[in-house]
C-alpha cells in the first residue's frame, strides 16, 4: 500500500501557538540526546519517563525538533523524559521507559524497524502522532484484524474544529497538511477519542486508541491557541503517562504590570475584591520605570524606582496581606531608549527580546538584543532584586518575562536565580539537536498544567490571556466572556487549569465578571505558590 498523499507542511509564524508575545529557550547545546530531570537507572527493572522520538530529515526536518521540545515540556508534567531523534532508536530501548511518543514530522521518513517491532509488541504505552503510520501497518499483515482499525489517507477537507470529550475546539481552518482518515474502524477494537468536524458538519476520527496505541492524525502544535485541539493532546497524554489521575479543575489569576508609576487606589481596590471572594493572587511587578525620551511627559525624560514611591510600595504590602504573592517581571520592562516596538517606556515594551511592527500591524519579533548575554541578562535581575530590596520589599522568587520573550541566554540567567517562572515562552532551534542556538527560528508554547520545561525550570501556567477592551495588533478584542468561554473549553483537560492575568487599570468590574464567570465552571482558585 503506497503512503498517502497530503497537504503542504504547515509552517506557522514564531510564536505561533502562543499568543502575541511568549516562549522559553534551553539547556546548553551538547549531545542530541537529553535527559531532564533524575537519571534512570536499572531501567529494565524499572522503566520510568518518557521517550520522545522525532524526525530530524528533509526540508523541513528541523520542525521535528521544535516539536519534540513541546512535547518534552508536556510529558515533563508527568516525570522525566529523554528525546532523541527516531533514526538513533535501538531495539528494546522502550523497555527502559514507562511510555513513547513519536512524532512523525517528516513525510515518509524512514522509521527504523527496531521500534516498529518494538510498537507493535505491545509492551509499552505509545503516543504517535501524524506521518509514517503506513511503515507501523505495513510492518504487521494483522494490523487492522489486531487493532480494529487501518488508514485511507489524509482529508485535505477545511476543518475548524475538533469535538474531544463533547467539547468542541478550535482548529485553525487554513491549515491545509491534512489529517489522516480512516479505511476502516471497528469501534469494538478501537476508541475513537476525538472527531475532526469539517465545514459541512461531517466528521472523521481525529484520534483514536487501540491496545497501546494511541494514534492522532496531525501534529497539533501549529497554529494552536488557547481553545485549541492541542488541549486534546495534553489531556490524551494521561491516558498514556498518569490514567489514575483524578479530576480537578484549578484557576489562577496574575495582576499585570505593576511598577513605579501604579496607581496605589487601583492597586488596594483589586486586593480588596479578590479578598473579599477569597481569591489568592499573584502581582507581577517591575521595580524601575522608565520613560527616557519623554513619551507620556511632554518629552521630559522620566525613571523612577520603587523606593521613589513610597505609596506604590505601600500599596503592594498591603496587596500582600490580602493574599497576593509579587513576582518580579523584568526589571524595567523596556529596552533602551528605542521603540521596542511601541514607545520605549516601561510595561509598553520587550525588555529581554527586540521586535517592531510591520507593515501590515503584527508584532515581528527580531531576536537578542544587542548585549544580550547570560551575565547581561544576570545583570539586569540582579539590579531588579537590588530595587525590591532598596524599597523594603522582599526579592520575589518567581520570574515573568516582559511579554513573555528572552533569548537562551536570558532564560539560563532566570534559571540559575528562579526555582520557578509564571508565564509562557520561546523555544529555539538546536536545543535539543545541539549546536549554536538559532535564535531566528523558534516556537512559542502555553501550558494547561505546570511543567519543568527544557530550561530546567518548574513554569506555572497562564492559558487562557487577558482582558483586551480594544482589539490592537491584529488581534481582536477579548472580554469576560472570551476568558469564560477559553476555561470552559480548558475543562478538558482532567487536571487542567484556567490561568489569566489582569491589569489594574481596568479597574474591578471586568475582574469580577471573570472570576464569578470561571468559578461557576467549577474551578477553584489556588495560590500559585501551591501550585
Amino acid at each position: 500500500m503506497s503512503p498517502p498523499r497530503r497537504g503542504p507542511r504547515p509552517v506557522p509564524p514564531p510564536g505561533a501557538g502562543a499568543a502575541p508575545t511568549t516562549q522559553p529557550a534551553s539547556p546548553a547545546p551538547g549531545a542530541a540526546a537529553r535527559i531532564r530531570a533524575a537519571a534512570i537507572t536499572t531501567v529494565a527493572t524499572a522503566p520510568a519517563g518518557t521517550l520522545v522520538l522525532y524526525d530530524t530529515t528533509g526540508q523541513w526536518g528541523w520542525l521535528g525538533e521544535q516539536y519534540a521540545i513541546q512535547t518534552a515540556n508536556l510529558v515533563s508534567h508527568f516525570g522525566t523524559w529523554r528525546a532523541h531523534p527516531v533514526a538513533a532508536y535501538t531495539a528494546g530501548e522502550m523497555a527502559g521507559y514507562a511510555a513513547v511518543v513519536y512524532i512523525g514530522s517528516t513525510y515518509d521518513e524512514q522509521v527504523p524497524t527496531a521500534f516498529l517491532t518494538d510498537v507493535l509488541a505491545g509492551t509499552r504505552p505509545v503516543v504517535w502522532m501524524y506521518d509514517n503510520i503506513w511503515q507501523l501497518t505495513a510492518q504487521s499483515p494483522t494490523f487492522t484484524a489486531t487493532y480494529g482499525w487501518n488508514w485511507s489517507q489524509f482529508d485535505l477537507s477545511s476543518v475548524a474544529a475538533v469535538r474531544y470529550k463533547n467539547t468542541s475546539l478550535t482548529r485553525y481552518a487554513g491549515n491545509g497538511s491534512g489529517i489522516m482518515n480512516y479505511a476502516t474502524v471497528d469501534t469494538t477494537k478501537a476508541t475513537v477519542l476525538a472527531q475532526a468536524v469539517r465545514a459541512d458538519g461531517t466528521t472523521f476520527p481525529w484520534a483514536l486508541r487501540s491496545n497501546n496505541l494511541t494514534y492522532i492524525g496531525e501534529i497539533p502544535y501549529s497554529y494552536a491557541d488557547m481553545t485549541d485541539r492541542y488541549l486534546a493532546l495534553s489531556d490524551v497524554l494521561f491516558d498514556a503517562l498518569a490514567p489514575a489521575t483524578q479530576t480537578r479543575h484549578r484557576a489562577l489569576v496574575r495582576i499585570e504590570d505593576v511598577g513605579p508609576d501604579a496607581d496605589p487606589a487601583e492597586l488596594r481596590s483589586i486586593a480588596d475584591y479578590l479578598s473579599s471572594v477569597k481569591v489568592p493572587f499573584s502581582v507581577a511587578v517591575y521595580p524601575r520605570y522608565r520613560d527616557p525620551n519623554g513619551v507620556y511627559n511632554n518629552g521630559t525624560p522620566v525613571d523612577i524606582t520603587l523606593a521613589n514611591e513610597p505609596a506604590v510600595v505601600s500599596a503592594l504590602t498591603y496587596m500582600v496581606s490580602k493574599g497576593g504573592t509579587l513576582l518580579m517581571h523584568g526589571y524595567t520592562h523596556q529596552y533602551s531608549n528605542v521603540a521596542n516596538p511601541y514607545s520605549g517606556v516601561s510595561a509598553d515594551d520587550f525588555e529581554f527580546f527586540r521586535a517592531h511592527i510591520d507593515a501590515l500591524n503584527n508584532v515581528v519579533y527580531d531576536g537578542p538584543v544587542p548585549e544580550d548575554s547570560q551575565a547581561w541578562a544576570a545583570g539586569r535581575i540582579d539590579s531588579a532584586a537590588t530595587a525590591f530590596t532598596a524599597a523594603g520589599l522582599p526579592a520575589p522568587t518567581t520570574f515573568e518575562f516582559p511579554h513573555y520573550a528572552g533569548s537562551a541566554a536570558d532564560y539560563r540567567a532566570v534559571v540559575a536565580r528562579f526555582p520557578k517562572r509564571y508565564e509562557r515562552a520561546l523555544y529555539f532551534r538546536n536545543q535539543l539537536a545541539g549546536g549554536t542556538i538559532d535564535s531566528s527560528t523558534f516556537s512559542g508554547q502555553f501550558f494547561p498544567y505546570p511543567v519543568t520545561d527544557v530550561y530546567g525550570t518548574y513554569v506555572i501556567p497562564e492559558n487562557i490571556g487577558n482582558i483586551e477592551p480594544e482589539p490592537f495588533n491584529n488581534h481582536p478584542a477579548r472580554l469576560p466572556a472570551d476568558l469564560i468561554d477559553s476555561a470552559r473549553r480548558n475543562l478538558v483537560v482532567r487536571d487542567g487549569f484556567a490561568s489569566f492575568f489582569y491589569h489594574p487599570y481596568l479597574g474591578t468590574s471586568y475582574l469580577r465578571d471573570t472570576v464569578s464567570g470561571i468559578k461557576n465552571l467549577g474551578y477553584t482558585f489556588v495560590a500559585a505558590g501551591g501550585v
